[in-house]
């Protein structure tokens, strides 16, 4: 029986969002630790700020008519509905692309990536560099959402987009990218569906982090053993609560808004390129269209779900296991940055390594112009 997709058109009702005001007007704040602001963690007074712009003049509906101005579809597919934008390409010949989110982020990443990728002579290109891009929400995630369905982890997740992508799409070969949890799907797709991708691009490694791996170390090695070592002691906290307790955990980030705020907002700031500033790459509205899904949708819970198959299995690429083309971009404020020395020993047949200027985890939305840039560069050598 044919899986036929369903359109999809964003749209919460009145009560949900009374319901968030009147949760935020009730907010407790706690006092302000000592030492500088985010030393140790979110900021209060960034908090505060930030949930009265929430509460008074953020416009959830403008962020429903952004999201609704693409394509958007649901289709059951193992067990759960999984979203996605399908926006096709205005080119001779587009190529078909998976792009894959991570977490604290959604679809609304991609919302400024995506035109420059499926119709590139708006912006000056060449419309045989045209893609067409398929954006699904992960599994758990947003709109893929719904109380009770099963859990997946990041094999499940790239087996469910390998199946998106082929059976019920009809693409019997497609490129795919990601970043943050997308590109540990995007490696895993090269990995256990290598025939059906052309090439994989990412902007995070799905690299093992274990220090022990960098036995006699080159110097550009043991630079990347030190900053391993300092994210593995001050900033894989999160990763710890979301992969044991994640349960324990979504009581307190379902039930309060200015406490998921707190929990997303110090990632977009510790992990992009804003040098402590975070309204100098984000603006308010921005930040808050991701939250606000999150919210509104109830997923915070069955989000953090990757973390706990991640800290209870195996690593899910295999050393060597990539062996489609791939490419990737190192942004200088990624959460780490392992040398390409490291890299080879997971992805075999490496053809583009781009060290770029500005930008962090969130590349999509920090450097859509450099990304997508990227992105057409790496697959344009490898389109049929």
């Amino acid at each position: 029986m044919a899986l036929i997709p369903e359109p999809f058109r964003v749209s919460f009702p009145d009560s949900a969002l009374t319901d968030l005001r009147e949760r935020l007007a009730r907010t407790r704040f706690p006092d302000q630790a000592p030492g500088a602001p985010w030393a140790y963690g979110a900021d209060v007074g960034y908090l505060q700020e930030i949930v009265a712009y929430w509460r008074d003049r953020f416009d959830w509906r403008a962020q429903e008519a952004r999201l609704n101005a693409f394509p958007q579809y649901r289709v059951r597919l193992h067990g759960i509905p999984v979203h996605f934008l399908h926006v096709p390409g205005k080119g001779p010949n587009p190529q078909p692309l998976l792009l894959s989110h991570g977490w604290p982020g959604s679809v609304f990443e991609f919302l400024e990536i995506i035109p420059r990728l499926t119709d590139p002579a708006r912006f000056g290109g060449d419309p045989a560099d045209a893609f067409t891009v398929v954006a699904p929400s992960l599994p758990g995630y947003g709109l893929s959402f719904e109380p009770g369905q099963p859990r997946f982890g990041l094999e499940a997740i790239a087996d469910c987009f390998a199946a998106l992508m082929t059976e019920v799409l009809g693409y019997r070969r497609f490129a795919a990218q990601g970043g943050d949890w997308g590109g540990f799907v995007t490696s895993r797709l090269g990995h256990a569906h290598a025939d059906k991708l052309i090439g994989i691009h990412v902007n995070l490694l799905a690299v093992p982090r274990d220090p022990k791996m960098l036995e006699n170390p080159t110097p550009e090695e043991r630079k990347y053993g030190e900053e391993l070592a300092l994210f593995l002691k001050e900033e894989t906290g999160y990763q710890w609560i979301q992969g044991t307790k994640p349960q324990t955990l979504a009581f307190g980030l379902t039930d309060s808004p200015a406490g998921l705020a707190a929990w997303i907002l110090e990632k977009f700031r510790s992990w992009s390129d804003c040098h402590g500033d975070l309204e100098s790459v984000f603006t308010k509205d921005e930040l808050l269209a991701d939250i606000t899904l999150y919210w509104l949708t109830g997923a915070i819970g069955s989000s953090f779900w990757p973390y706990y198959a991640r800290m209870h299995g195996g690593w899910p690429i295999p050393p060597g296991g990539v062996t489609v083309p791939m490419g990737y971009c190192q942004f200088p404020t990624e959460i780490l940055r392992p040398p390409r020395s490291v890299a080879a020993r997971m992805y075999t047949d490496i053809r583009r390594w781009t060290v770029m200027e500005k930008g962090g985890h969130f590349a999509a939305m920090e450097q859509p112009e450099a990304l997508a840039h990227e992105i057409t560069e790496f697959f344009r050598p490898l389109r049929g």
